[in-house]
């Protein structure tokens, strides 16, 4: 593990090894896939996360078992699974929290997958890999807790082939919100700043790449924000057990911030698919 991290690593890093948000995200968010879903067929959480997972995969032009692919803030790797199971090509993990690198080695172990999936802890600003070494690059829902996206681009330029595929979803302020209306979201995960449709493409066309596919979902994160509210509210008095009160009432009052944000029009969210070019 890197040893430089910064403000907002340290703080992403320590918030998701707590046991409140590993309960959390395990019980609620959605199990093996915490991700924003897509709810045009359902309203269950962990069947509308997959559906976000196995939508990306559609849209992979070049997944096949010779692929070299690595899933950046993986999670509790059920994005990774479901590639390794789909084209059978090895998958590296790369995440900041140990707890859930944990649970994701175990999950590996159990389902399967601990020779094709290796879960590795660390810094998606600084990765571990060879220049050149991967061929496609998969993220969902993470880069938004790093204070440094252009260096995280950058690193994922660096990693990859030409003609390999970026595809990820990340939580973004929409190109149109107005300057200083989005504290009360950034406060709820101690974000400094969010990417945007415009920023992402702005960058990536910088370092080399063509946009394939830019799919924009914005309505899901209102939705998966919203429901996930709901089912937390619903189950609280069974889930004060093994979730404290206080981590409940603050992800309470920051999920009703992000779901006002989004009735404002001042949030975005989607799959966004690029080539490497040179």
């Amino acid at each position: 593990m890197q040893n430089n991290l910064s403000s907002a690593e340290v703080l992403t890093e320590s918030y998701y090894d707590s046991s409140d948000a590993d309960r959390f995200y395990e019980q609620v968010w959605g199990g093996e896939d915490i991700h924003i879903g897509l709810y045009d067929e359902t309203d269950n959480i962990p069947e509308a996360s997959r559906k976000t997972v196995t939508t990306m995969v559609d849209n992979l032009r070049s997944l096949n078992v010779q692929s070299r692919v690595i899933d950046l803030g993986a999670g509790y790797g059920g994005s990774a699974r479901y590639l390794a199971k789909q084209s059978g090509c090895n998958v590296t993990c790369l995440n900041i929290s140990q707890v859930q690198n944990s649970r994701n080695r175990v999950l590996n172990q159990q389902q399967g997958f601990d020779k094709q999936i290796e879960v590795r802890h660390g810094s998606f600003e600084e990765i571990p890999c060879p220049d050149s070494s991967m061929d496609i690059v998969w993220s969902q829902d993470s880069f938004l807790h790093s204070s440094q996206k252009e260096k995280v681009l950058s690193e994922i330029s660096r990693i990859m082939v030409p003609g390999g595929e970026l595809i990820f979803t990340d939580p973004m302020q929409a190109d149109t919100c107005p300057e200083g209306v989005l504290q009360p979201v950034y406060d709820r995960l101690n974000l400094e700043s969010m990417g945007s449709f415009a920023f992402y493409r702005e960058t990536l066309t910088s370092l080399g790449f063509e946009e394939t596919n830019v799919i924009d979902l914005t309505p899901q994160l209102r939705n998966h924000y919203d429901y996930v509210r709901q089912n937390l509210q619903g189950r609280y008095d069974e889930l004060v057990a093994i979730i404290s009160h206080e981590y409940m009432d603050n992800m309470i009052k920051g999920l009703k911030n992000w779901v006002a944000a989004a009735d404002k029009s001042y949030l975005a969210w989607g799959i966004l698919h690029f080539t490497k070019v040179s």
